[in-house]
């Protein structure tokens, strides 16, 4: 199992901006993002295959950025004009799964980060 080390969110105020890292142990060919509010179902945020071949949920769209660098494995979220709607715990996953089903929508996180939280105050 991959072990993942998430850092990073913390607060902003909405229109603002926060990042999120997280290194891996080992490479996995299919990493991403996803967030959980309190009373709220885990929801896929963003995902990216090793190939660079990304997913987003239609939520976040034209505001983050996901990306990774294979050579240190590790895999960062780039949060842009953020919305108190994004307030939530936000997990680094990783897993393997047949190629082109990396998308926010597949099951395949087997190894799951402790998380961070991120707050954003209107």
């Amino acid at each position: 199992q991959v072990q993942l080390v998430e850092s990073g969110g913390g607060s902003a105020q909405a229109g603002g901006s926060l990042s999120l890292s997280c290194a891996a142990s080992t490479y996995s060919y299919c990493m991403g993002w996803f967030r959980q509010a309190p009373g709220k179902e885990r929801e896929g945020v963003a995902a990216i295959d090793s190939y660079g071949v990304v997913s987003y949920a239609d939520s976040v769209k034209g505001r983050f950025t996901i990306s990774r660098d294979n050579a240190k494995n590790t895999l960062y979220l780039q949060m842009n004009s953020l919305k108190p709607e994004d307030t939530a715990m936000y997990y680094c996953a990783a897993g393997p799964v047949d190629r082109g089903h990396c998308t926010t929508r597949d099951k395949w996180g087997t190894s799951w980060g402790q998380g961070t939280q991120v707050t954003v105050s209107s």
